[in-house]
């Protein structure tokens, strides 16, 4: 789904369950944020084909965080073609995208994906791809989760900071968070930003009153 110009929600099927990753692009290059599931690659190719976005134009790779479905399919990513991928994450989940330390949700999996970070990302850093893209970190889903705010389009790429339903925002998803506390504060830090559509990793695209929508969700935190 082509949420605005330039930039397309990806809907990807694993065993029923549907995700949501980023593609972004211009005349230059691509971003894609976040690489789904293990095997995921050739849906991948195949969903980045249907916007008419060629593999070769894919320059960066951003993930959210550390979890096997945001990070299943970047060591097919990387390796593929000669690819020359430049892989950002925030500092703190980089030693488990890595391999160094086992993940923190899916530490039991034998042999996980695992893949090189090229850059260590920074609270309210600004990328130059694609018109700017700012990096939150909202920690609690993980210690080193962020969001991304597209600031050309003003879409609000949130990772598993919160997820949707039907459109609607739910605020975040308990069972999976390690820090309820935390992840609850730190959806604050979307209040002040002019948000046209928030992508969810779960659930999808949401694109009405989305301040309103968060505000709501603060109140009954």
């Amino acid at each position: 789904m082509e949420v605005s110009k330039g930039v397309a929600s990806l809907e990807l099927d694993f065993n029923g369950q549907i995700i949501y990753p980023t593609l972004i692009w211009d005349e230059e290059m691509a971003v894609l944020i976040d690489t789904g599931c293990p095997g995921q690659m050739k849906d991948l190719l195949v969903a980045m084909d249907q916007h008419g976005v060629a593999f070769k134009k894919l320059k960066v790779v951003i993930l959210t965080h550390q979890d096997i479905d945001h990070i299943g399919s970047l060591p097919e990513l990387v390796q593929h073609d000669n690819a020359s991928i430049k892989v950002y994450a925030h500092k703190l989940d980089v030693p488990y995208i890595e391999g160094h330390l086992p993940l923190l949700k899916d530490g039991h999996i034998a042999n996980p994906p695992k893949g090189k970070v090229d850059e260590l990302l920074n609270d309210n850093q600004e990328l130059p791809y694609c018109g700017g893209i700012r990096v939150i970190h909202t920690p609690g889903h993980t210690p080193g989760h962020i969001s991304l705010y597209l600031k050309q389009s003003k879409i609000l790429v949130a990772g598993d900071s919160m997820y949707s339903e039907n459109g609607t925002l739910q605020g975040i998803h308990i069972p999976t968070t390690l820090d309820i506390e935390l992840a609850q504060q730190t959806l604050k830090k979307y209040v002040d930003l002019d948000i046209a559509s928030v992508i969810c990793y779960h659930g999808g695209v949401s694109n009405e009153n989305i301040n309103g929508q968060i505000n709501k969700i603060l109140a009954q935190a």
